[in-house]
């Protein structure tokens, strides 16, 4: 296991009664920020690939990415996860975590799952070592096109090498994969909504959405400018779906280090 303010390049950190394993690049958070990556319903810690060292070298920060429960090679978790997974781990395991790690000062980077889990979290509480939050591809309410899409999914993995694919990710794949779409897919699910925290966030909030996403319309991008009073700025990506940061790495590289020096170079602790 790691100790809190030193991080190896891979490893593991006790968090909230989970094993979770973690990659990291750049200076250690005593000596520079840190940006913190929350990756997506079916991502981990590996799977942000080199975007992780794109970003270190743009910003000259280091770069922190987890997987959670249930995903990479983190500790499993029961199933069904419950629909509330997305506020528990922003309220119950990011906090924690960040201390682990030894976080000092930094930014937020989500995508999907993880960029509405740093919405709740900034919603949820104020974090003075947090100067902003930079989210691609959020997820803030339901619609019919991210149902469609997960139905979709599920079926690709009962019928076609999905599963195998995403086997080479997550040592607890069935896990990682039910404990996601089941969520999504539960009728409870219909009257999940994360507008209430878009008020509260104090700190400043990007987003980045590809104009062709498949899990989500700009209505996501909009609803934030619209009901935040803290200062948000935004980029829809011709040509990208649901992954700027794969489809278009070098463009959500520059907005993001852009975003994340900016807000950092105004932040005090």
């Amino acid at each position: 296991m790691a100790d809190a303010g030193h991080l190896e390049a891979e490893g593991f950190l006790a968090v909230a009664g989970h094993r979770l394993d973690y990659s990291f690049t750049g200076p250690q958070p005593g000596e520079a920020p840190t940006l913190v990556l929350l990756h997506e319903g079916l991502g981990s810690a590996a799977l942000w690939g080199s975007f992780r060292e794109r970003l270190a070298e743009a910003t000259g920060f280091g770069v922190f990415a987890y997987s959670r429960a249930g995903y990479g090679k983190s500790s499993p978790v029961p199933l069904p996860r419950p629909v509330t997974y997305m506020h528990d781990e922003a309220r119950d395991v990011l906090p924690p975590l960040l201390d682990a790690m030894g976080m000092q000062h930094g930014v937020l980077v989500g995508h999907s799952d993880g960029a509405s889990i740093a919405a709740i979290s900034a919603g949820s509480h104020d974090d003075p070592r947090v100067a902003g939050i930079s989210l691609m591809a959020p997820h803030f309410f339901l619609e019919d096109i991210s149902i469609h899409s997960i139905v979709a999914a599920g079926e690709a993995y009962d019928t076609t090498g999905l599963r195998e694919k995403l086997a080479r990710w997550h040592e607890h794949v069935d896990v990682a994969f039910r404990g996601w779409n089941d969520a999504w897919r539960n009728p409870d699910f219909h009257d999940w909504n994360l507008t209430e925290f878009l008020p509260r966030i104090k700190i400043p909030v990007q987003v980045i959405q590809g104009v062709d996403d498949q899990y989500g319309t700009a209505r996501q991008v909009e609803i934030v400018s619209e009901l935040c009073t803290c200062p948000v700025e935004t980029l829809m990506m011709e040509g990208v779906k649901h992954s700027p940061y794969r489809e278009a790495p070098e463009t959500a590289c520059n907005a993001i280090s852009q975003f994340a020096t900016r807000v950092l170079a105004n932040h005090s602790t």
